[in-house]
C-alpha cells in the first residue's frame, strides 16, 4: 500500500514521544500522519489554565491537525472521517474505541501497550509489573479489539528490569526517550512498514498464557502500611512514582516518601518507627517482619522535597516518632 494515512491516538508525555519518533519515521516507514487524536486541555496549577496535552503540543508544532473530544461520539467520527485514514494508532490515549469509531479505519486500529500481553491488560501495566518485582518488562503492539487489550499480537518484546525503576523512568525517561518509548518505536514502525508494504490488513497471533487485568490507581492506594516488609513497600514507592505517590503520617501531618531502599539491618521496634539516625545510612523506618526500610528523600506537606539529611534538620522530633 502506498501513503499509508494514519490517525495517532494518545495524550501524555510518553505518548508525546513516541509521536515524535513516528513523525520523523513517515518517510521511512511510509505512512503519513492525517491527524491526532487526544484528550482536552486540562485545568493545572494555581490559576486553573487549560494546558493541552503533550501529545496536542507536538503535533501543533508539526503542524498536523489536533481533535480533542471528552467523548468518541457521532462529533468526533464526523471530524475524523474525512480525512480518510487507513489505520488507527494508539498508545496511552485513556479512552475506549467503540465499534462505529474503529469502523472508520479500514485496516482497524493497533496499540502499544507497556506488558506482555495477555498479562497485565489494562491500564496500569508499568505499575503491576514493578508492584510484582519482575525481572523483565513487556512490549506488545496488539490490534485494537472492542474488548480491553485482546487484540491479536502483531510485535512483542522485553526490556530487562534491574529492580531500580521507577514507573516515571520507564514511562517518561528523560523527557526525550525512556525504556518503554524506545522499545516501543522500534515496535511500532516495524509494524507500519509491515502494514504500508501489504495490500490488506495484517494478521496477529492469538493472544496465550495467564491472563491477569490491571486497575485505576486511587490516591489512597499510596498510604504505607508499616506493618509490610520493606521489600514491598520499596516496590511500592517505584511502581506509584509519579502517581498517585506513597505516603504516611507525621503528627497528623502527610509526609511523601519519594525515594527509599530496603535496609540492611533487623528492628524490632514496632512497624513505623523511626529508627535512631545514622548520619552515612538515611532515615531507618522499622516495617512489618522486623525488616527496615531506608528513606532518602522525602517531602512534608506544603514543602519542596528534601534529602533526608535536610528533612531533618527542619524536623528534629522525627526519629523516634511513630509514622502512621
Amino acid at each position: 500500500m502506498q501513503s499509508l494515512k494514519i490517525i495517532y491516538a494518545g495524550s501524555p508525555l510518553a505518548s508525546s514521544i513516541v509521536l515524535k519518533n513516528l513523525i520523523a519515521a513517515q518517510k521511512e516507514c511510509g505512512f503519513q500522519i492525517a491527524g491526532v487524536l487526544t484528550n482536552p486541555p486540562a485545568s493545572r496549577g494555581r490559576h486553573s489554565e487549560l494546558i493541552p496535552t503533550e501529545v496536542a503540543v507536538v503535533a501543533r508544532e508539526n503542524n498536523i491537525p489536533v481533535f480533542e473530544f471528552d467523548h468518541l461520539m457521532s462529533e468526533a467520527r464526523d471530524s475524523i472521517s474525512p480525512l480518510g485514514a487507513d489505520l488507527l494508532v494508539s498508545f496511552d490515549y485513556g479512552r475506549i474505541f467503540g465499534p462505529k469509531f474503529l469502523a472508520l479505519f479500514p485496516l482497524g486500529g493497533i496499540n502499544l501497550h507497556p506488558s506482555a500481553l495477555p498479562k497485565y491488560r489494562g491500564c496500569t501495566p508499568v505499575p503491576a509489573a514493578l508492584l510484582n518485582g519482575d525481572k523483565s518488562l513487556g512490549i506488545t503492539v496488539q490490534k485494537l479489539a472492542l474488548a480491553t487489550d485482546e487484540g491479536d499480537i502483531l510485535a512483542q518484546t522485553e526490556i530487562p528490569l534491574d529492580g531500580s525503576e521507577t514507573t516515571l523512568s520507564l514511562m517518561d525517561g528523560d523527557g526525550k526517550s525512556s525504556a518503554v518509548t524506545d522499545a516501543g518505536v522500534k515496535l511500532l514502525k516495524k509494524v507500519l512498514r509491515e502494514i504500508s508494504n501489504s495490500d490488506s490488513e495484517i494478521l496477529g497471533k492469538k493472544q496465550s498464557g495467564e491472563t491477569s487485568y490491571t486497575e485505576f490507581l486511587k490516591k489512597d492506594d499510596g498510604k504505607i502500611d508499616w506493618n509490610e516488609n520493606a521489600e514491598l513497600i520499596e516496590r511500592k514507592i517505584r511502581a506509584f512514582t509519579p502517581y498517585p505517590l506513597c505516603f504516611s503520617s507525621f503528627n497528623g501531618v502527610r509526609v511523601t516518601i519519594l525515594k527509599a531502599k530496603i535496609g540492611d539491618a533487623e528492628s524490632s521496634e514496632k512497624p513505623g518507627t523511626v529508627l535512631p539516625y545514622r548520619k552515612a545510612v538515611g532515615i531507618e523506618i522499622a516495617c512489618g517482619g522486623g525488616s527496615t526500610l531506608v528513606v532518602t528523600e522525602l517531602q512534608q506537606e506544603k514543602k519542596k522535597a528534601m534529602d533526608y539529611k535536610s528533612f531533618l534538620n527542619g524536623a528534629r522530633n522525627f526519629v523516634g516518632s511513630i509514622l502512621e
